[in-house]
């Protein structure tokens, strides 16, 4: 598809594998489209996908740094009330949200200003994709 001058091509992300050569710009152009589609599209939680493995998430001191930098680089975007890395466990409840990370801001703007900013980056090799998530479904846990 055709978006001003250049081609835009979207597959689907390799949510916590490794990425294929060149599937960086359609990431990030999908994060960037799910900012911009509707204009009244926002909140105060994001969603950031293909940053962690479930793998990486059952080393406790693993987990407990990848909790330090993403806190660390979210904050520098405002204030971060909440934030849930889902880990693996058992059961099937616990499987839920498996490798992705929900951060909750204080105020919309600050959500905003940190997708425009971490859409697209690299984390772990792995290029981010950036989403917005309902309140709600947080403030629940229905990852």
């Amino acid at each position: 598809m055709e978006l001003g001058d250049q081609l835009l091509r979207v597959t689907r992300a390799n949510v916590g594998a490794s990425q294929a050569p060149g599937i960086e710009m359609s990431v990030n152009a999908m994060s960037m489209l799910a900012s911009t589609a509707d204009p009244n599209a926002g909140g105060r939680v994001l969603q950031l996908l293909n940053m962690v493995t479930a793998q990486e998430l059952m080393d406790n001191e693993e987990y407990e740094e990848i909790v330090s930098d993403v806190r660390e680089e979210c904050e520098k975007f405002g204030k971060v009330l909440d934030m849930h890395i889902p880990r693996p466990g058992g059961g099937s409840r616990g499987q839920s949200g498996v490798g992705k990370i929900f951060v909750k801001y204080d105020v919309v703007d600050s959500a905003k200003a940190a997708m425009k900013a971490l859409a697209g980056r690299k984390f772990d090799n792995r290029t981010v994709l950036v989403t917005f998530f309902g309140e709600d479904y947080f403030d629940v846990g229905a990852w």
